[in-house]
């Protein structure tokens, strides 16, 4: 059983519209580097985006194994601009980071409680994806991998509530 509404090959980006306008006006957009500006897939996206009337918000350069400065930035971001859905472009590291911030949003004490324990997640916002390459599956699983170099910690999160709305594979 696995929740996931899964688009993929050469047409799954034409069901992006489709998909967002099941959620409301303001979306998240999470991503790392450049390279999804290297390839156009993020004007693709944002030309999806607003053609579906979203207002856009971004948190760019998540690195690989996410950590937890990105989540605490993704959550002002969420609160500041009541987001609706999350959009992760990327990796799986991208993704990770999205899930964190979807559930840290929705919780009132520190983020990194919710790494620690995944079963005080109660609630998240929804994320979906638009993937890169196809490596980690986090794209479809309940896990998230979050790093705190303060700490020198890493650790994985699960929750069901971690899975995406939907994930897309343009490739």
């Amino acid at each position: 059983y696995n929740p996931v509404r899964v688009h993929f090959g050469a047409d799954a980006m034409s069901h992006l519209p489709e998909e967002l306008g099941k959620f409301g006006a303001n979306v998240l957009l999470t991503y790392g580097g450049g390279s999804i500006k290297r390839t156009g897939l993020y004007d693709r996206v944002l030309d999806a985006l607003r053609a579906a009337g979203k207002s856009v918000y971004e948190l760019s350069g998540i690195m690989p194994n996410p950590r937890t400065e990105k989540v605490y930035e993704g959550i002002e971001l969420c609160r500041k601009h009541k987001i609706d859905l999350i959009l992760a472009v990327g990796g799986g590291s991208t993704i990770d980071c999205a899930k964190m911030v979807a559930a840290a949003a929705c919780y009132d004490g520190d983020a990194w409680n919710l790494v620690l324990d995944g079963s005080k997640v109660k609630k998240t916002l929804p994320v979906a994806s638009v993937l890169t390459l196809a490596a980690t599956g986090s794209e479809m699983d309940g896990f998230s991998v979050i790093s705190d170099l303060k700490k020198n910690e890493k650790r994985v999160s699960s929750s069901e509530l971690y899975k995406p709305v939907f994930s897309m594979y343009p490739f």
